[in-house]
């Protein structure tokens, strides 16, 4: 305690002879009495007086002073703003070789704050303080040489100082440099130094960090393009343009070498695909080694489990069903814990069918694990459901409908994390443009499609919600619904007709009633999913 008395003595002490001298006139001393009064320092914390002696200093010829009471006269730091005066005093700072002060100077003329608006001006000064080392005013030189303002367009002067800037860590410059090397505008096309600017650029901004993988597939992928084809010209865009886009490693899609798929085995059959499980020998992308020039990737050494999902009859690709990939995706991107990761594509060398390969849960569908949550606590069934809700309120607020939600198209991890797959895949694979809506072409689940659909009319959010209730009621059964019945037209009549499955005994009464909304006849009686997050969470 008595070393902090210390402290405090000599710092008000150091106060008392800095106020004697800027009294008797010493320049360089005010500037420091101006920083006690700032920062509270051996007397209270006095912004005004702070001020008092800044104007002091600079009237005194304190150049330094006079770039702080410009800032000052900016910011309503203590003061009034008024931009007239922070003008003046950068000038004065600036013509007394303030380097800070030219490069604020020229902001100035460049906005017309202060100042009537002056290109040239502008320019002259931005090249003043970045002759003089600035790296933001090398920027700003090399944008003026860019667009011409305040002074003839020279691309290879705007190169030059994007240069210096980007050279002297300035994150911006690295960016447009990297685009510039990535184009071929203004200097010889090179991905290399494109990726290795991107990269720089990641690398001194955390909000670009993931930004990463758009610009690694400049290099890494898009030199690939040439090596890979999947013969199908959809599918090729398809993966091109999410390596473009992709912001993380999550978001990359690759055409994947079916050599590279190793101990395929047999593991479950979809409504229109067959499912297989393997071992990808390579694994998923996870970043970039720059040492070896290569992707660093997951379980390389040991393979990654996957699981293939082998679209039967379909070794050509029609526009619409990759829509319903896409969709996916998209989802995917915006929510990566919702929706089962896919990988990429490949196809079957025998048969030259298409296959996604995708990530591999491992407790399976939700229906495999009914006998497990039957016994949880209300808690946590509700925890689960919820988790579904997010990622059908991702679907809906996509614009979009799952159109075939069941509880096999729910994946559980070891965690019990919830993934929907399937993403509008209710509609026959050969037959996507001309569905033919008689009730022997019925697509789906009979007991989770609700009684619009069964009557042939279009499927809406709504009919997803239905779809949702029924999975409410396994948590209350440990069953699926109507599962000693036969998935029949006589079925469909009696849903049709208001039939649901029995409630179960001991079922909450408020967990009812919301079961009870979801699954009315009535499509407009039921919540929307927003509604449905908030009535679960309550």
């Amino acid at each position: 305690m008595s070393s902090n008395n210390n402290i405090k003595d000599d710092l008000e002490k150091a106060f008392h002879w800095y106020q004697k001298m800027s009294e008797n006139g010493h320049v360089e001393v005010m500037f420091d009495l101006v920083l006690c009064y700032c920062n509270g320092k051996g007397i209270e914390k006095n912004l005004e007086k702070a001020f008092y002696w800044f104007q002091k200093a600079t009237e005194s010829g304190y150049v330094e002073a006079m770039f702080y009471l410009a800032d000052h006269y900016y910011s309503e730091d203590g003061t009034e703003k008024n931009l007239e005066k922070a003008f003046y005093w950068y000038q004065k700072a600036a013509e007394s070789g303030h380097v800070k002060s030219m490069n604020n100077l020229a902001s100035l003329y460049n906005s017309g704050e202060g100042s009537e608006k002056d290109l040239e001006k502008a320019f002259h000064w931005y090249q003043k303080a970045a002759e003089s080392g600035l790296v933001d005013a090398m920027f700003s030189l090399a944008s003026h040489y860019n667009s011409g303002k305040g002074t003839e367009k020279n691309f290879e002067k705007a190169f030059y100082w994007y240069q210096k800037a980007a050279e002297s860590g300035h994150v911006n410059a690295m960016n447009n440099l990297a685009s510039l090397y990535n184009s071929g505008k203004w200097v010889e096309k090179d991905l290399k130094k494109a990726f290795y600017w991107y990269q720089k650029a990641a690398e001194g901004d955390l909000e670009k960090v993931f930004y990463w993988c758009q610009k690694a597939a400049e290099s890494g992928l898009v030199e690939d393009f040439s090596k890979w084809t999947s013969k199908n010209k959809l599918i090729d865009k398809f993966i091109q343009e999410a390596q473009l886009s992709a912001k993380n490693n999550y978001e990359v899609l690759e055409w994947i070498s079916y050599n590279k798929l190793l101990n395929i085995n047999y593991y479950s059959k979809g409504g229109f695909s067959k499912i297989y499980k393997a071992s990808w020998s390579d694994g998923p992308i996870d970043s970039w080694n720059f040492d070896k020039q290569q992707w660093n990737r997951w379980n390389f050494q040991t393979g990654y489990e996957v699981i293939l999902k082998t679209l039967n009859n379909l070794s050509t690709l029609e526009d619409n069903f990759l829509n319903e990939w896409k969709y996916h995706y998209n989802c995917q991107e915006k929510s990566f814990s919702k929706f089962i990761q896919i990988f990429g594509i490949t196809q079957d060398p025998y048969n030259f069918n298409y296959i996604i390969v995708m990530s591999y849960a491992r407790k399976g569908n939700l229906r495999k694990c009914l006998s497990d949550i039957i016994k949880f606590k209300w808690q946590d069934k509700l925890q689960l459901l919820k988790k579904i809700i997010l990622g059908l309120k991702v679907i809906h607020k996509s614009d979009l409908t799952h159109n075939d939600l069941h509880d096999g198209n729910i994946l559980i991890s070891d965690n019990y994390e919830l993934f929907i797959i399937d993403l509008g895949l209710c509609k026959p694979i050969n037959n996507l443009q001309d569905f033919d809506k008689k009730a022997n072409d019925i697509y789906g689940v009979v007991p989770y499609m609700a009684p619009e659909i069964l009557r042939m009319k279009p499927c809406t959010q709504a009919s997803d919600i239905y779809s949702f209730s029924m999975i409410m009621w396994e948590f209350t059964s440990g069953i699926p619904p109507f599962n000693d019945k036969a998935h029949d037209h006589q079925l469909i009549y009696d849903i049709c007709k208001g039939k649901r499955p029995e409630i179960i005994r001991n079922t909450p009464k408020c967990y009812v009633d919301l079961m009870e909304k979801c699954w009315d006849s009535d499509p407009s009686n039921r919540p929307t999913i927003t509604e449905l997050e908030y009535e679960i969470s309550e």
